[in-house]
């Protein structure tokens, strides 16, 4: 922390920049950030009862079968004795989708590798949540549905083997253009649902056929040194977001790196004229994203596009590399949304876009509702930002969207479009922020 401080001081002076203030741990409403925040212990997977290593319960070491009955009897075993680990020893193991009880866990050991089948009969549809709606749908490789305390670590990998299904989606792209994600019949990697205390680490999440991991009404979950990776070319991963938070509260995300073709961290929760009367869908409030490393993806930090309450979202001291935006606001014109106290704080690196902010209007649906809710995005916050983009500015709002009590402070930009037209917004303050060399 001590030289990513003193890094930023320096570059800032040098660009003619003020060197900015001390960093505070408070969230951006003004709320102190609480002690659980930073106690960033790992896991130790020997303290959590009896280990059940797959080769040792009747699973082989054979990475050309699938066995999703026998890794699943294992899980089921180990529930029925109390709970206790799942060891994933060196080897690869392929599987359908498994669903971890409570008191159990998953440890993967370095060179052992939970591979999932790309048959997709071997993921039988079940209640779920997608896109902003509970429905019937395919689940993940891994889930845990009400699993308290669950616990995904080691320095192995979970790999979803997802070409079959982006060239499915790819094909089915081209036959309709307009075509949904749904149709196309793709597992995600991880899904974790009502379950609280939940810390995965370490571990590589890597070529998901659909959303890497989602986390969908749970509390309390911290995501540590995690490498997700999904591929943009030769053939793009399409809808693979690296982490999907979904109307959950106090949320971790630390030391992560995130290369995905799609959004890296998307902030989830309900879509819909009335999504926030309905009681599936939730807020995502109190997110802590710190020292994560971004590489290719459509935006680091994304709202939306089924999104309708974010509150006290912290990103800070970050890099990123490639990145199509930095923050992006999907503005949804059939879905009312309030956007509020988020700050983006030391961050460097390059993006097509810093800040894009644009209305979403892919499969707009009132559903019979006359007129269009409002959506608001209120003390958004950018400081202490050292980036090279394209676009620095790439706002494009409807009067269904409003924006009020903007910040840019410390900011040392090179971008071919220094546009910053902020006029519509209510409420700006601006200070020490240099375009291409020239304060503004």
């Amino acid at each position: 922390m001590r030289f990513i401080l003193l890094y930023f001081t320096f570059t800032l002076i040098l660009s003619g920049c003020s060197a900015p203030e001390q960093q505070k741990n408070v969230f951006p409403d003004g709320t102190p950030i609480p002690d659980w925040f930073f106690d960033n212990k790992k896991v130790d997977f020997e303290t959590l009862g009896k280990q059940y290593v797959l080769t040792k319960n009747g699973v082989v070491n054979d990475s050309t079968i699938i066995q999703t009955q026998e890794i699943q009897q294992v899980i089921d075993l180990a529930a029925e004795n109390g709970g206790g680990v799942i060891i994933v020893p060196e080897g690869t193991f392929q599987s359908g989708a498994l669903f971890f009880k409570p008191n159990t866990h998953l440890h993967l050991t370095e060179n052992g590798v939970l591979k999932g089948s790309d048959n997709i009969a071997d993921y039988p549809k079940m209640p779920s949540r997608m896109e902003g709606q509970n429905l019937d749908y395919f689940p993940a490789l891994v889930n845990a549905y009400g699993v308290d305390g669950f616990t995904i670590s080691g320095k192995g990998k979970i790999d979803g083997n997802g070409l079959k299904y982006w060239k499915a989606f790819w094909q089915r792209r081209e036959e309709n253009p307009n075509c949904t994600n749904l149709e196309v019949s793709r597992p995600r990697l991880v899904f974790i649902q009502n379950s609280d205390n939940v810390q995965l680490q370490d571990v590589k999440l890597h070529n998901s056929g659909f959303w890497t991991s989602h986390y969908y009404k749970c509390n309390n979950v911290k995501i540590l040194d995690l490498h997700i990776f999904a591929p943009h070319q030769p053939v793009k991963a399409p809808s693979s977001d690296a982490i999907d938070i979904d109307a959950c509260s106090n949320v971790l995300i630390k030391g992560c790196y995130m290369a995905v073709n799609d959004d890296a961290i998307a902030l989830k929760g309900g879509k819909g004229p009335r999504a926030d009367e309905e009681p599936d869908n939730g807020a995502n409030k109190n997110i802590l994203i710190e020292d994560c490393n971004f590489g290719f993806c459509h935006s680091c930090l994304t709202c939306g596009s089924e999104s309708i309450h974010n509150k006290n979202v912290l990103m800070r001291n970050c890099k990123v590399d490639r990145a199509k935006r930095l923050f992006w606001l999907k503005m949804r014109p059939d879905t009312p949304q309030k956007y509020e106290h988020m700050t983006l704080e030391n961050i460097e690196g390059n993006a097509q876009n810093m800040i894009y902010i644009k209305p979403w209007t892919q499969f707009f649906d009132l559903k019979g509702r006359k007129e269009i809710p409002l959506s608001y995005a209120e003390n958004i916050t950018f400081k202490n930002i050292k980036l090279n983009c394209d676009v620095f500015f790439n706002v494009n709002i409807t009067k269904n969207d409003k924006l009020s009590d903007f910040t840019f402070k410390n900011l040392n930009i090179e971008t071919n479009n220094d546009n910053f037209n902020t006029g519509f917004i209510d409420g700006v303050v601006k200070e020490n922020i240099v375009i291409n060399g020239n304060k503004r």
